[in-house]
């Protein structure tokens, strides 16, 4: 198993071959509140094609865990990041995709 380190790189790896810029504190924050799940090869990917994923993504993490109301600006965010990174990129790390819609949403704070 790859370690938090390696997995982190790989992941800033991804997002300059994307030309995004991140912050590399926030982005160890988002995937830290990942716990395990970034270590599993299914887990650590979202899969945008899969509209039950993106249903839990939005009702977990962006209302769950960043504490958001429902409504169509959560679907916009998430089509959002999933235009950015783009629909046919195999590799949308759930880390990276959850860092842009905290990013994307301004929940930056939730992570201080």
């Amino acid at each position: 198993m790859a370690t938090f380190a390696e997995t982190l790189d790989k992941y800033k790896a991804e997002m300059d071959s994307l030309g995004i810029s991140y912050d590399e504190a926030l982005l160890s924050a988002v995937a830290k509140g990942l716990g395990p799940a970034i270590y599993n090869d299914d887990s650590s990917r979202v899969s945008s094609s899969d509209p039950d994923e993106l249903a839990r993504v939005k009702s977990s993490f962006l209302i769950g865990k960043l504490g958001l109301s429902d409504g169509p600006a959560l679907d916009d965010a998430i089509q959002a990041v999933v235009d950015q990174l783009g629909s046919s990129n195999r590799n949308k790390y759930r880390a990276i995709f959850y860092y842009l819609l905290v990013v994307k949403l301004g929940k930056q704070s939730v992570y201080a």
